[in-house]
């Protein structure tokens, strides 16, 4: 995976490594600030309030990123009944992180194809704007699945508002990262390349829309 190609190349692993953690950076600090402007001063009391990325990688979820592919940071913690709309603002909470890695994937590809017409493409810095818009759209799509606990359940679970779905509310909450962690295993050893079929369609999707060709 990953680490291959820091035995390959070195430099090209350090680009992609760091656009890896300006992804997750980004992307837990979109929750953080969210929750903050809505009322939860929660992951500011946290120390999670900030763009230090060493504030949110989490060591094993990190490891596991560069071994296997798959991997996590450390949620960003608050507390819905501090915000001021309990049916909304946990859907905007979740969505922020998602939607920060959009927006810098947008960012990266745009100045990907702006120091390409100079650099050319084999250039170090547009070889990292290129992978750092690839991983924040896959950060981005990974994200939105509605499977607690990514970021996409915020959304099913203010669907399903109201004392009648509360037990269906706790199973998806207490059941989803298992049945995520089985959903990746089984993607893994059966070799059906779900998630990577996803993965390509809309990276590929994305970079069509932006103007750059893969």
């Amino acid at each position: 995976m990953l680490l291959q190609l820091l035995f390959s190349d070195p430099m090209l692993f350090a680009a992609v490594l760091l656009a890896i953690i300006v992804a997750l950076t980004v992307h837990e600090y979109s929750h953080a600030v969210t929750a903050y402007v809505l009322g939860d001063p929660t992951a500011e009391r946290m120390g999670r309030l900030s763009l230090n990325p060493l504030t949110h990688l989490d060591p094993v979820g990190f490891i596991m990123m560069l071994i296997v592919g798959f991997g996590y940071a450390k949620p960003v913690p608050y507390n819905p009944h501090n915000l001021r709309n309990l049916r909304r603002d946990p859907v905007l909470v979740g969505l922020a992180g998602p939607f920060s890695n959009l927006l810098l994937a947008t960012i990266g590809a745009y100045a990907a194809l702006f120091f390409e017409r100079t650099l050319g493409n084999s250039n170090l810095l547009v070889q990292f704007l290129v992978f750092l818009a690839y991983i924040n759209v896959n950060l981005a799509v990974f994200n939105l699945l509605p499977i607690p606990p990514l970021d996409g359940s915020s959304v099913l679970l203010a669907w399903l508002h109201g004392p009648k779905w509360a037990h269906a509310r706790a199973v998806l909450v207490q059941q989803g990262p298992m049945i995520l962690i089985a959903a990746i295993i089984i993607d893994s050893v059966s070799g059906l390349g779900f998630f990577s079929r996803i993965f390509t369609f809309f990276g590929n999707a994305f970079f069509a829309l932006i103007g750059i060709s893969l």
